[in-house]
């Protein structure tokens, strides 16, 4: 990952975690592998305690207004911990990537 991406990173984590009760937070795909090119968005896995649409909202905000301010697009993948504790989304194959792969920051 580019020195720029870990910046807006690191600018958006505390951001989530004044927002709502962050457990984990990590940058995935392209970007964080260092294979991007100009036209590919910042991939960020953001796990919350509890989720609510206002949060989610609060989410996509926030990453939507750095990312503006920053010239990238940042796409967050957000999930709750009951769903990666207690669903089958802990057994999908882009979480576990997300889990061993990703940044955490």
């Amino acid at each position: 990952m580019n020195g720029t991406d870990l910046k807006i990173a690191r600018e958006l984590k505390p951001q989530l975690a004044g927002q709502t009760d962050l457990v984990d937070f990590r940058v995935f795909g392209s970007r964080a592998r260092g294979d991007a090119d100009e036209f590919s968005d910042l991939d960020v896995f953001v796990e919350v305690a509890a989720l609510s649409r206002e949060i989610k909202e609060n989410i996509f905000e926030l990453s939507w207004d750095l990312g503006f301010r920053n010239g990238v697009i940042i796409s967050p993948l957000i999930v709750s911990r009951y769903e990666i504790e207690k669903t089958a989304l802990r057994s999908s194959p882009i979480i576990r990537n997300i889990i061993r792969d990703g940044i955490a920051v």
